[in-house]
């Protein structure tokens, strides 16, 4: 069964977002409404879906504009009430092509599952193709009291990872330590490590949150406080140098009875460069090394005061 198209005239409407839309009749086909084993298709279905439901918006892909010329001639000759249209432009990749599975995760679930945060993704979302002047941070009660059609961009929005990244770290800075603990728990457990009550796993997050931008990395930087550590073989050779083990020999030895404080661990750490004429690098770098297998991190005496003192002096034994 098909619908017999008006051959003469326009069908036009205004479009919330891309403005007046019109096409000529002439140019439409009869389309099929029900198949011959008496399923409706598509374009017959939602029209007298949205009559029954009595819905005033329809707003949707602009991938569709083509099909609402013809649900409009059905609406009309069903003598229903024709809804307002807003048709949204496609979100094209980094790449600016159509976004779709090529370009990595684009399930919410998988989202989830590489840490990100659902205020960040819904936050980047909202952002993408809309705006509310400059406002690049808010959150979903300012997104409900602000979100209008009149803001959405006609043109296509381009998905871009690393503003999402600098979002989730935005969020991550913000959110409670022990909210995070639920997630990199669960994240290191699936992993194999198994977070033990020493160090609390919320005071290694409050240390390295304002270090990552997804909750993976949060977790990576986690799990050396609670498992066997493995530097590569070139840290270890670049950084335990001649020079600094005998230093690090008589830090080893200084950290049988020193206060496990981060400001005596500091102290004590300055004591020893200034006694042997050294800059900071050149025993904090090995020490990290041999403690979390990274050159990097926060604070040297803030990491030491984490990690047990049993712990910190088997690992250096290990390398010393």
């Amino acid at each position: 069964m098909r619908f017999k198209t008006p051959l003469t005239g326009t069908t036009e409407w205004h479009d919330l977002v891309k403005g007046h839309i019109v096409f000529e009749n002439n140019e439409l086909d009869d389309l099929i409404i029900a198949r011959a084993d008496g399923t409706p298709t598509y374009n017959f279905c939602v029209v007298v879906d949205d009559w029954d439901m009595g819905i005033t918006h329809v707003i949707r892909g602009d991938d569709h504009v083509n099909n609402t010329p013809r649900q409009i001639n059905i609406l009309k000759t069903l003598n229903a009430t024709v809804p307002q249209y807003a048709h949204l432009s496609m979100i094209l990749g980094d790449d600016g092509q159509k976004l779709s599975k090529r370009h990595g995760a684009v399930s919410v679930m998988q989202y989830e599952e590489d840490g990100y945060l659902p205020e960040a993704l819904v936050n980047y979302l909202a952002r993408l193709g809309w705006s509310h002047g400059d406002a690049e941070i808010f959150s979903a009660q300012q997104l409900v009291e602000w979100f209008d059609l009149d803001h959405i961009t006609p043109s296509a929005a381009q998905f871009n990872s690393e503003k999402l990244r600098w979002l989730n770290q935005h969020y991550i800075k913000l959110a409670d330590n022990s909210r995070l603990a639920v997630w990199v728990r669960k994240y290191l457990t699936a992993h194999g490590v198994t977070p033990t009550d020493t160090p609390a796993l919320e005071a290694v997050i409050a240390l390295y949150k304002e270090r990552v931008a997804t909750l993976v990395e949060l977790a990576n930087e986690a799990k050396v406080f609670y498992g066997e550590v493995h530097p590569a073989q070139e840290l270890l050779d670049t950084q335990l140098v001649p020079e600094a083990i005998p230093v690090l020999r008589e830090l080893a030895g200084r950290f049988v009875d020193v206060a496990w404080k981060a400001p005596a661990l500091a102290a004590l750490i300055k004591e020893l460069l200034a006694k042997h004429n050294l800059k900071m690098p050149k025993l904090a770098m090995p020490l990290r090394v041999m403690l979390v297998g990274q050159t990097h991190t926060p604070s040297v005496d803030a990491v030491l005061a984490l990690l047990p003192r049993e712990v910190v002096l088997a690992r250096m034994k290990k390398y010393l």
